[in-house]
């Protein structure tokens, strides 16, 4: 190979921006374990959880948690705890280095996504902002 490759850069041409922030989806016990109960309720071994945004609420996004029963070819998989949820590219942007965890408290509970990209949220919960 040639020390003056064609893949040299063009020293007046700026460096391409770092990516920032992680591109994984965590998920804690707990999640996991509620996954696994409701999986098992449903009697649908093969669903899996599709996390994502979409556009809209009070705040611009909309977290989506469904079940899904196919994987499509873009998806991106991410498992811990003997489950798996995948993650469409577009909201991965938005999602990347969020922890989907499950917690119970006196007001109920449920599904919580703790997001660092998450600049606010509205009041109700259900609408957050990037």
């Amino acid at each position: 190979m040639n020390a003056m490759s064609s893949t040299a850069t063009n020293p007046t041409t700026p460096p391409a921006a770092p990516t920032i922030g992680k591109r994984e989806v965590e998920i804690t016990a707990a999640a996991a374990e509620e996954i696994a109960k409701q999986r098992a309720k449903r009697n649908t071994p093969d669903a899996i959880i599709r996390i994502g945004v979409r556009g809209g609420g009070c705040t611009g996004f909309t977290y989506v948690f469904e079940w899904a029963e196919q994987i499509r070819p873009t998806d991106k998989t991410f498992s811990g705890h003997g489950v798996s949820i995948v993650v469409d590219p577009k909201s991965l942007v938005y999602l990347g280095g969020m922890q989907l965890d499950f917690v119970k408290g006196m007001m109920g509970h449920g599904f919580k996504f703790n997001n660092p990209n998450a600049k606010g949220a509205c009041g109700c919960g259900e609408s957050v902002n990037f």
